[in-house]
C-alpha cells in the first residue's frame, strides 16, 4: 500500500474528546489514549494513527487489549513518540485509582469496622476499582470470543483458580476481627493439647511395662491436626493483610502497606520463621514414629530431650504468637476490658502453667520408673528392653518378670530413690487418663502456688532444674497476679484517691494561708459538696477537646432550663447558643451569700438544684428553688442599653 499523500482524507474514526470522569479513568486502561501531560486539549491533523481505520471494513482494532495500567503523570515519553495529541487532564479520580493500581489487580481492600480507625485509606473507591476491573475483564473477553486467541487449558485455570484467592485484607475488618477469635481459641486448644501427650503413656498395672494410650493418642492427633490446619491458613492469610508501615507512625496515624509484594516481603522476615515453627507436626510425628520405637530403650533421657525439645520449639512460640491476640497488643487482635474477662485470663494463666508443670512432673516420675525397671536383677539387657515395651512379644514368660520382687519394688514409694517424683510413681499405673491429667494439674498448682516449699530434690539434675524452675515460675505468677490485682484496685479507687490527694493539697494550702478556724470549715464543706456533685470530672477540660457542635448539643441539653425565662423564649436559637457559652455551673454550700445588698449585679443566678432566699430590702424574704431566676437586673440593663445604642447587639451588652 501506497504511504498516504498530502491530498489523502483524514481517517473516518478520529478521536473525540470525553467529557465525563468515567470517560477520563477509563485513559487508565486502554491505549487509544495518549499520556496526559497538558490542561488543553487540541486535535492533530499531521499524524494520523495506525490503529484508526481508513474508509470501510471492521470498526474496531485487530490489535488485543492491553490490560495494563497507564505510566504515571511524572513518568513521560518523549514528546516525538506520541501516537496522538489528544492530551486530558489527570482527575482526582484517575490518581486515586492508580494510586492504589495493586489493589485493581487484587482485589479492592476490605472495609473497615474500625470507628475510631485512623490508619485505613479513606481515598480509595472502591466504585471505581469495581468499573475498571469489570472494563478490563470484559475488553479481553471479547478479544478472546472474536479471534480465539486462548492460551490453553493451563491459562483458562489459572484464571479460574484466581478468582478464588482474596485480595488484600484490611486488618480492621469485623471479619478478621473474627477470624482473629477463633484463631485464639484455636490457640488455646493447641497449647492445652500439647503438653497433654505425655498422659497417653503410661504403665500396666500387671504387665509391669510402658504402653500407649492409642485411643486416645488419635483423638489427641486429630485435635492437633484440625489446630495445625487452622494456623496453616491464618499463614496464607498473612500475606494478603495489610499492615500499617512503622515508619509512617512517626508523623501522624500510620499508613496501611497494600501492595503484595511488601506484605509477603514483611511477613516473610518478620514472623513467618516463627509461624513455620508452630505449624510443624512434631507431636503427631513423636507419638506416631519416635516414642514407638523408644519405649525398650534403656536412656530414658532420649524420651526426656525429643519432649523438651518439642515443648522449646512450639510450645513457647505459640505462646508469643497467642498473648498479643489476648491482652490487645495486636492491632487486629481483641481486648478483654471487664473485670471478670481479666480474672479469666489469670485463671487461665494459673491453669497452663499448672499443666505444663504437671506434665512434665508427670513424664519425669514415668522415667523414673522406666530407670528402676532397668536396674532390676536377675534379667539380661536383652530382656529388660523386650518386657518394658508391651507391643515386644517375647519368649521370656513375662509371668516371671511381673512377679519378680526388684520389679515390683518399683512400683513402692520406697522402693527406690524417687526425690518429687514420689509421689507420681502410683500415678503412671492408673489407667484412666483423666485420673492421671487431674493429679497432674493439681500438683502443679500446689508447687507454683507454695513456690515448690515443700519438696527436696535429689542429686540428680533434672529434678534439681526442674524445682527451680518452679520456684523462678511462681514468682513470676505471683508479681503479675499481684500487679493485675493492684492495677484493678486502683482502677476502681482512682476517684477516691485523686479526692483524698486533693484534700491533703487543700489542707497545706490552708496551712499556709493561715486561714482560721470557721473559713477552713466552709473550704472543706465546699470541697466535698462540689466533689460529690461534678463526681471529680473536669467540664471544662472535657469541653476543650470536643467538637464545636457537640459542644452545643451538649449545652442546649444542661441548660434547657433558659427557655423557662419569659424573655428567653422568644429570642433566636443562635442568641440563646451564644448566652449558653457564658454560663457555668457553680456550687454553692448551706449559707452562702449569692448576692448581696448594695453590690454590683455582675451575672445571673439560674436555679438547677436547690433553694434561695431573696431578702428586699424591707427584709420580706422571698423563697426560690429550681427553675427559678436570680439577678434579673442586669438583664433589664442590658435591655435598657440595648435601646438607648440600637447599634449594640444584645450579646455585645451581655459580653460587655
Amino acid at each position: 500500500m501506497a504511504p498516504p499523500s498530502e491530498n489523502d482524507e483524514l481517517p473516518i474514526l478520529l478521536p473525540v474528546p470525553e467529557a465525563t470522569s468515567r470517560d477520563q479513568t477509563r485513559a487508565l486502561h486502554s491505549r487509544n489514549r495518549s499520556v496526559s501531560f497538558s490542561s488543553s486539549t487540541s486535535y492533530s491533523t499531521n499524524r494520523v494513527d495506525n490503529s484508526n481505520v481508513f474508509g470501510s471494513g471492521p470498526l474496531y482494532s485487530t490489535r488485543r487489549p492491553d490490560q495494563s495500567l497507564s505510566l504515571p503523570s511524572h513518568v513521560q515519553p518523549p514528546e516525538s513518540s506520541l501516537s496522538s495529541s489528544t492530551v486530558d487532564v489527570p482527575s482526582e479520580e484517575d490518581e486515586c485509582v492508580l494510586k492504589n493500581a495493586n489493589l485493581l489487580k487484587s482485589g479492592e481492600l476490605g472495609m473497615c469496622n474500625d470507628p475510631y480507625c485512623t490508619t485505613c485509606p479513606s481515598y480509595y473507591n472502591s466504585q471505581t476499582a469495581k468499573f475498571h476491573t469489570y472494563k478490563v475483564l470484559s475488553d479481553s473477553r471479547t478479544h478472546s470470543a472474536l479471534y480465539d486467541d486462548a492460551k490453553g487449558w493451563a491459562k483458562r485455570f489459572a484464571s479460574c483458580f484466581r478468582r478464588f484467592v482474596p485480595g488484600i485484607i484490611n486488618p480492621h475488618s469485623k471479619y478478621v476481627q473474627m477470624w482473629n477469635r477463633f484463631l485464639a481459641y484455636s490457640c488455646l486448644l493447641s497449647i492445652f493439647i500439647d503438653p497433654a501427650f505425655v498422659f497417653l503413656l503410661y504403665m500396666s498395672s500387671d504387665k509391669k511395662c510402658t504402653e500407649i494410650d492409642w485411643p486416645k493418642a488419635r483423638i489427641f492427633v486429630l485435635l492437633r491436626s484440625m489446630s495445625d490446619l487452622i494456623f496453616f491458613i491464618n499463614m496464607m492469610l498473612q500475606f494478603r493483610l495489610a499492615y500499617v508501615a512503622p515508619e509512617s507512625t512517626v508523623v501522624g496515624a500510620g499508613q496501611l502497606v497494600v501492595h503484595p509484594g511488601k506484605i509477603a516481603c514483611n511477613y516473610l522476615i518478620g514472623k513467618f520463621p516463627i509461624d513455620v515453627l508452630i505449624v510443624l507436626p512434631l507431636p503427631q510425628r513423636m507419638i506416631f514414629s519416635i516414642l514407638p520405637a523408644s519405649l525398650g530403650t534403656p536412656k530414658s533421657e532420649f524420651e526426656q530431650n525429643m519432649i523438651i525439645t518439642v515443648f522449646v520449639l512450639q510450645y513457647i512460640p505459640k505462646l508469643i504468637r497467642l498473648l498479643p491476640l489476648i491482652v490487645g497488643q495486636s492491632p487486629t487482635g481483641f481486648i478483654f476490658e471487664s473485670a471478670w474477662a481479666n480474672f479469666i485470663i489469670n485463671i487461665l494463666t494459673f491453669m497452663f502453667a499448672g499443666h505444663a508443670v504437671g506434665s512434665f512432673w508427670y513424664l519425669g516420675g514415668l522415667l523414673r520408673v522406666k530407670k528402676c525397671l532397668f536396674q532390676a536383677g536377675n534379667f539380661t539387657m536383652d530382656d529388660r528392653i523386650n518386657l518394658i515395651d508391651c507391643t515386644n512379644e517375647v519368649s521370656y514368660p513375662r509371668a516371671v518378670w511381673s512377679d519378680s520382687e526388684s520389679v515390683n519394688a518399683c512400683f513402692q514409694e520406697d522402693g527406690f530413690s524417687f526425690g518429687i517424683y514420689l509421689k507420681a510413681v502410683n500415678l503412671t499405673t492408673e489407667p484412666n487418663i483423666f485420673t492421671r491429667f487431674s493429679f497432674s494439674l493439681f500438683w502443679g498448682f500446689q508447687q507454683i502456688s507454695t513456690l515448690a516449699g515443700n519438696q527436696t530434690p535429689s542429686y540428680s539434675l533434672g529434678e534439681v532444674y526442674l524445682t527451680m524452675g518452679i520456684i523462678g515460675l511462681g514468682l513470676l505468677l505471683f508479681a503479675w497476679l499481684i500487679g493485675n490485682m493492684h492495677n484493678f484496685l486502683q482502677a476502681l479507687d482512682r476517684r477516691r484517691t485523686e479526692m483524698m490527694l486533693r484534700q491533703r493539697d487543700v489542707k497545706q494550702w490552708m496551712s499556709h494561708r493561715l486561714l482560721p478556724q470557721d473559713i477552713r470549715k466552709r473550704v472543706r464543706e465546699a470541697e466535698r459538696f462540689n466533689w460529690a456533685a461534678t463526681r471529680g470530672v473536669n467540664e471544662e477540660l472535657l469541653f476543650k477537646n470536643m467538637p464545636d457542635d457537640l459542644q452545643r448539643d451538649i449545652r442546649r441539653h444542661l441548660f434547657i432550663f433558659l427557655k423557662k425565662v419569659r424573655i428567653f423564649s422568644v429570642m433566636d436559637e443562635a442568641v440563646l447558643d451564644a448566652i449558653r457559652e457564658r454560663l457555668k455551673q457553680r456550687t454553692y454550700i448551706r449559707s452562702s451569700m449569692v448576692l448581696h445588698r448594695g453590690g454590683l449585679v455582675e451575672k445571673m443566678v439560674f436555679i438547677v438544684r436547690g433553694e434561695m432566699e431573696s431578702i428586699g430590702e424591707d427584709g420580706s424574704v422571698l423563697p426560690l428553688s429550681e427553675g427559678d431566676v436570680c439577678g434579673e437586673e442586669l438583664l433589664t440593663w442590658c435591655l435598657e442599653r440595648s435601646s438607648v445604642h440600637p447599634g449594640t447587639s444584645f450579646v455585645d451588652s451581655m459580653c460587655s
